[in-house]
């Protein structure tokens, strides 16, 4: 058993403590902690992320993190890019002896890795872009559907970049189109937006053996944590933080576009919502979003991928479970 795997992977909905389980193990193992949250990788967007970069330090010791506050709010930013720099974090981190400990529940962030997805960049077509600039947003919608009518990624059609580029990648899959063995669709092996070229040694993937651990709660336990923290974290300024961004030239249709917390709160910061049904509407859709990863968590295990579940915040049972599969 001993070096079967080389990174922890430690997954569960919003809520569920898992930074914090990851951080005590990071610190016990020796490890460094790498984000799989695909809004934590934006600068000042941290109360309505859940950031808590205090989590990061324990009994006086700071644990490295990576991929957390690397781009602005403005800038695009996609599973190709987070797939290429997580890679370049794992190297770095294995080669200082430590651990990779990978945390999150963006459940596509965490599964183009744990899966090992072969992405490819789709490069601007300028000749369909001319095209395009003729048609309004909801012929541009429908051309997408008509492409991809199993479209899973809503928000594509809320911003005409996105919808854009959506179609872009849509019409090479539609040539490239092939049913791969693990039965993926191709389209989730694309990259979703234009990203630096990566120099021949990093386009060879590490060998990932991730050892995939689940934080679960009772149905009942999980809801309230979640109203717990979103009380909490408008009392601590999230309001605040969203008109901040907004003042900072991230538009409305931008915060929409990052959604949940940053798409009700703008609302009510536009007068578009009251305060009270900003509440009401955020809470149940974060519990909503919850069952969504808890969705993508089993779709994955249909897939293939073993998922040691842990109960809550028992950190003994986590620790226990490492030990004898890392060392036993």
């Amino acid at each position: 058993m001993k070096n079967k795997y080389n990174m922890v992977v430690i997954l569960g909905p919003t809520a569920s403590g898992k930074t914090r389980l990851a951080v005590r193990l990071a610190k016990d193992r020796g490890g460094e902690i790498i984000s799989a949250d695909s809004r934590q990788v934006y600068r000042g967007m941290d109360l309505g992320t859940g950031k808590d970069l205090l989590d990061y330090t324990i009994e006086g010791v700071t644990i490295p993190f990576h991929l957390v506050d690397i781009v602005e709010p403005t800038e695009e930013f996609h599973l190709f890019a987070y797939q290429r720099l997580f890679h370049r974090c794992f190297k770095d981190i294995t080669a200082r002896g430590a651990l990779p400990v990978l945390v999150g529940g963006s459940g596509m962030y965490l599964e183009a890795v744990i899966r090992s997805y072969d992405l490819r960049e789709v490069p601007e077509n300028k000749d369909l872009r001319r095209e395009l600039d003729n048609l309004d947003m909801d012929a541009l919608a429908g051309r997408l559907q008509a492409i991809q009518p199993e479209l899973h990624n809503k928000t594509d059609l809320l911003d005409r970049e996105r919808l854009v580029r959506a179609i872009e990648i849509a019409e090479v899959t539609r040539v490239k189109r092939a049913q791969p063995a693990d039965g993926m669709p191709d389209d989730n092996h694309l990259a979703f937006g234009p990203c630096p070229p990566i120099s021949a040694p990093e386009r060879l993937a590490p060998a990932l053996r991730p050892l995939v651990i689940g934080v679960r709660w009772e149905r009942t336990i999980l809801r309230q944590r979640i109203t717990d923290r979103l009380h909490a974290r408008l009392q601590s300024g999230m309001v605040e933080e969203v008109a901040a961004l907004h003042q900072r030239c991230v538009s409305w249709e931008r915060l929409y576009h990052f959604g949940l917390e940053y798409r009700y709160i703008s609302l009510y910061l536009q007068d578009l919502m009251s305060f009270d049904d900003m509440v009401k509407t955020l809470n149940t859709r974060i519990h909503q979003f919850a069952k969504r990863q808890d969705t993508w968590f089993r779709r994955m295990e249909r897939l293939g991928v073993v998922i040691h579940w842990i109960p809550g915040d028992d950190y003994a049972a986590l620790r226990s479970l490492v030990e004898d599969r890392l060392t036993g």
